[in-house]
Order: structure tokens, then sequence, then C-alpha cells
């Protein structure tokens, strides 16, 4: 059932304009990261360290929140239109799978987008001219990244589901990432899931040494906590003519 659920999800996925945010906000960060690394190239003078810290600066607080809030809102705005809820609710298909679905669809995406902003990464360095062997702790930096992206997007299916509204729920990932670089910059960046994406992507401190069980067990405490939340809200949710 799960596995039906999750091809129903990538069916209405396909022809969605959602996929235009996922190609274009990585870009941006990329852009901007590697125009204030080559301005100052003086200061930054660690090759593709100093370029990383440039490009997660950007993308880990405020575009990648804000992509994974437009994501997790649209996977909830066809339930939100019409009458679709009562399609959702009566369909013969156990609640957890189909939420189960949702969470599975977004944690891709928050891969997917890591992945795409390692290639924006070594596309960048290599056009401004960096030489030199690629930081071998790249792919660390990219799972822990997706890992923190998977229990933003938990907290983020969340509120999208409770919010009729598209708006509010993407506002909240963009607070999300500015409150998270609050937190990240107090020391209390393992407490708090949009944190756990900057810490878990070392933005602007790349060689930063991640304590994994400590970054892991509450990432993992926030994808459960929250995935039990939506299952709660899902099973005590009335069919109704809206």
């Amino acid at each position: 059932m799960l596995l039906r659920c999750l091809k129903g999800e990538i069916q209405k996925c396909r022809r969605s304009p959602v996929w235009l945010a996922f190609v274009l906000l990585p870009v941006f960060p990329a852009i901007l990261g590697t125009g204030n690394y080559l301005g100052n190239i003086e200061v930054l003078d660690n090759a593709w360290y100093s370029l990383w810290s440039q490009h997660t600066l950007f993308s880990s607080m405020f575009f990648l929140p804000a992509l994974l809030g437009v994501f997790c809102a649209w996977q909830w705005r066809l339930e939100h239109t019409d009458h679709n809820w009562n399609s959702f609710l009566t369909a013969p298909v156990p609640v957890r799978d189909l939420y189960g679905a949702k969470l599975i669809l977004a944690a891709v995406v928050s891969l997917l987008s890591q992945v795409c902003i390692g290639l924006l990464f070594l596309l960048s360095g290599k056009l401004a001219g960096i030489s030199g062997p690629v930081p071998p702790e790249l792919p660390g930096w990219l799972l822990c990244g997706a890992l923190g992206g998977v229990s933003v997007c938990a907290v983020q299916l969340f509120f999208s589901l409770v919010s009729r509204a598209f708006a509010p729920p993407v506002a909240f990932g963009l607070a999300g990432g500015i409150l998270g670089l609050m937190f990240t910059a107090q020391g209390w960046g393992y407490m708090f899931p949009y944190s756990l994406l900057c810490l878990g992507m070392r933005a602007n401190n790349p060689q930063m040494e991640l304590e994994l069980p400590v970054f892991v067990l509450p990432a993992l405490a926030y994808i459960v906590v929250f995935a039990f939340l939506s299952l709660r809200y899902l099973k005590g949710r009335d069919i109704a003519a809206e």
C-alpha cells in the first residue's frame, strides 16, 4: 500500500510547477555565495572550504527552508482544495501509508536538493578557478544536511497539514531558517530542527567536527514526533463537505 501511495504522490508531482522552485532556488545561493567568495578572496583564502562556507551561509538559512516549505505546503495543497479531504480520508488505504508517502517524497526532495547544491558547488569552484582536490568531507556535509532537511520536512508537513492556506507554512519555513541561525549562534543548534539543517551542512564552518550521535538523535526525534502529531491529526479529522 505504501508503494502505491508513493507512486500516486509522484504522479501528482510530475507536471507540477513546484519543480520550478526546486530548479531555481538552489541557483541563487550558488550565485550569491560565489560572488561573495570572489569579492573577498583575499580574506577567504581556504579555497574549497571558503567557497562552501559562502554557499551554505545563504542556502541552509534562507533558500533551503523556503524550498522545503514550498514543497511540503504544495503536497497538502491538493487535499485542501475542493472536497479532496473526503476522497483522501475514505480511501481504502491506512492513513499512515498516505502520510508516509508524503514524508518519503519530501525526504527524497531533501536529498536531491543536497545533490543539486553539491553539483553547483563543484561547478562554481571550477568557474572561480579553484584548484586542488575537492574536500573529502563533501559527501558527509550533503548527507547530514539531507537528514537535517528531513527533520525540517516533518515539521513543515505538520504545519502545512493543519493550515488550509499555502503561504503561512512557507513563511513559517523562512522564519524557522532565521531562528535556526539564532539558535546556532547561541550554541543551542542541536535543539532546533532548522538549526540541524545548518549544522549538518557545516554552514559557514566546514571544518567543524560534528558529534554524529548528538546530531542524529534529535533529527530522528523531530521526525518521529511530528510524524506522530500529523497522524494523530489525520485520524481525528472528520470527513466533511468544505
